[in-house]
């Protein structure tokens, strides 16, 4: 019999793409989420056509956790062509919902785990007409039965439909029929609730459920960008899409109409990069969004940001690689492209928010230090944060807030000034005061991608030319003391940091931090760091410093993350251990509890089998 288990277990949902499925998921999350309860929602669809597989998960975390628990309690299995993999990922004691309308006496076999079988498209072929009505309703019908099976409260579900579909009154009827259908069939025919239920908590107030590309847009209105160019790439696009939609409600002129953003869909990446800098060059506040392959195309344009010292705001949803890849799954495959993206000798600014609020605050953050350091800077997300609802904190905003538009001369400035050069470091700390076109003649200059002085004139002399890549290394330095800190936590019992240390970035962090509490159980304390900035500042260099074994935890084949560590920093690569996740899932926090007792305990656990340890 399978234990109680209250607000503390992972559903998973699989269907066939194009089915509508998409809003039954949803609705079951927000009504978890509405009875005050933690969840976390993964979707994993296809990057081509209708009628592939999709599956969506659930977790149910009382705990407040945010990754994936690493297994399936219950299964509701909706597509016939991937039964067997579907029952396969049942934990044992679990369970497993099927549409019975065509008995699978094949889903017996296991022992371990309850069936429940519901004639789902009888149901709906008997109260719905027309075919595809039919076929969208079936998924609305299996939210009904898990709603019955976990006690959720329909009146909250009726809710949720009449605010998604405020404007059309009708679907709210049709889609509560369903789900009364699938919610009477369970009630009449199993035992409920299951020993897996929800009960009402207060653990999501002051909170709110958002993806990343959403809170990078609204981040970028808030910030004050009215130039957005971009070349459709998943999973970037919806970071345009949110913010064309916030735009037009924030950025039209009430009275004349008129509206006070560029939006701007380009022929490829290459333009759109090339719109951002111009744009910014001219003193807008402009940003992209895009993947890795738009990155590769756009590497030449950044070395001129670069070298020519133009700020630029690109947000990388970084997906799995190399080539097309795999577009609709996740990785963090770019660390290296960005930091170092263009020929010759280029150093990128890099925030890595590690979920959407970060996402929120850190387009804040990239447009106030591409301005003052005069440069590109790349935000860092992954479809993982990007494209998934997360809980989080709800968003706040200083009004007090004004851009810092860094060492930029107006007029009045400029006429004070017996004469401007442009790239003349007169602060000693790298960065040169600019000006804007047609603010005043003497602030006119060449923008030189190619060799040029510390006063703007064109040189191929070697001096010079050293001279102006020096003052870049030396902005490079300036650019540690303004960029986000680490964050530094523990679960080791004492003042002391202990001995062994985690280091990461971005969406590894929920992951991580439900592994250190696990961990913890097992008797192992470990320290933790999240970088959420390259370059490495001397927090960084402190918390490597320390530690005699130092775990790297990222999502990627190749360890781009500590080769970034041993090439920016004086840590010794011995101390390095590597867990790699890049199956393109989100990782889970059993993959890291299994990674490091591994190594920290190799008699009592073998490496887990898609770990990469070194």
């Amino acid at each position: 019999m399978t234990p109680t288990r209250i607000n503390d277990f992972a559903i998973k949902i699989a269907t066939v793409n194009g089915t509508g499925s998409a809003s039954a998921n949803t609705l079951l999350m927000k009504s978890i989420f509405r009875s005050g309860i933690p969840v976390m929602g993964k979707n994993y669809f296809p990057s081509n056509i209708q009628g592939l597989p999709t599956w969506y998960e659930i977790r149910v975390t009382k705990d407040g956790y945010v990754a994936r628990s690493g297994h399936v309690d219950i299964m509701v299995a909706m597509n016939a062509e991937t039964y067997a993999k579907d029952v396969k990922e049942v934990a044992p004691g679990g369970y497993l919902i099927y549409d019975s309308t065509w008995p699978r006496p094949g889903l017996l076999r296991r022992e371990d785990i309850t069936v429940l079988g519901v004639p789902l498209a009888r149901l709906c072929n008997e109260n719905f007409n027309g075919v595809r009505t039919r076929i969208l309703m079936k998924n609305i019908c299996y939210a009904g039965v898990l709603a019955a099976l976990l006690d959720l409260d329909l009146e909250r579900i009726r809710e949720l439909l009449a605010e998604t579909y405020a404007k059309k009154p009708q679907l709210v009827e049709s889609n509560m029929k369903a789900i009364q259908l699938g919610y009477d069939h369970a009630k009449q025919h199993f035992t409920c609730p299951l020993p897996l239920r929800v009960e009402q908590l207060d653990k999501t107030s002051g909170h709110i459920l958002i993806d990343g590309n959403t809170a990078a847009a609204l981040g970028c209105v808030f910030a004050g960008a009215t130039v957005a160019a971009w070349y459709p790439i998943t999973p970037s696009t919806s970071v345009m899409d949110a913010y064309k939609v916030f735009c037009d409600r924030m950025r039209v002129d009430p009275v004349t109409g008129k509206k006070n953003f560029a939006f701007i869909q380009a022929e490829d990446e290459l333009a759109a990069i090339g719109m951002v800098i111009g744009a910014m060059w001219n003193g807008a506040r402009a940003f992209t969004a895009t993947s890795g392959p738009g990155i590769s195309l756009m590497n030449e344009f950044l070395g001129l940001a670069y070298y020519a010292e133009v700020p630029a705001v690109i947000f990388d949803i970084q997906r799995v690689g190399p080539s097309t890849g795999m577009p609709t799954r996740t990785q963090q495959c770019d660390l290296m492209e960005c930091a170092y993206a263009s020929h010759g000798d280029t150093r990128h600014i890099c925030l890595y928010p590690a979920n959407p609020e970060e996402c929120f605050y850190m387009a804040v953050q990239a447009f106030d230090l591409a301005e003052r350091l005069q440069t590109p800077v790349f935000v860092l997300s992954d479809l993982d944060i990007g494209m998934n609802d997360w809980m989080c904190r709800d968003l706040e905003w200083d009004d007090t807030y004004r851009p810092d538009r860094g060492k930029m001369l107006g007029k009045e400035e400029i006429e004070k000034l017996e004469k401007f050069y442009r790239y003349l470091d007169k602060d000693g700390d790298g960065i040169g005061y600019r000006t804007l076109p047609g603010v005043h003649p003497k602030g006119a200059y060449f923008t030189r991608g190619s060799g040029h002085t510390q006063y703007g004139t064109y040189t191929e002399d070697s001096v010079e030319y050293q001279i102006l890549l020096d003052r870049l290394l030396k902005k490079w330095d300036t650019a540690k003391k303004l960029v986000p800190r680490a964050i530094v936590g523990s679960s080791v019992d004492a003042t002391a940091p202990g001995d062994i240390g985690i280091v990461s970035v971005g969406s590894c962090d929920g992951a991580i931090r439900e592994a250190m509490d696990v961990l913890k159980t097992h008797g192992v304390g470990v320290d933790y760091m999240r970088v959420r900035s390259f370059p490495f500042g001397d927090d960084v260099e402190r918390f490597l410093a320390a530690h005699k074994l130092l775990f790297v935890v990222e999502q990627n084949r190749d360890a781009q993350f500590r080769a970034l560590l041993t090439l920016e920093t004086a840590v010794e690569k011995a101390k390095l251990r590597s867990l790699l996740h890049y199956n393109g899932l989100p990782i889970s926090s059993s993959f890291i509890v299994e990674g490091v007792l591994a190594q920290t305990r190799p008699r009592r656990l073998t490496q887990p089998k898609d770990a990469a340890l070194g």
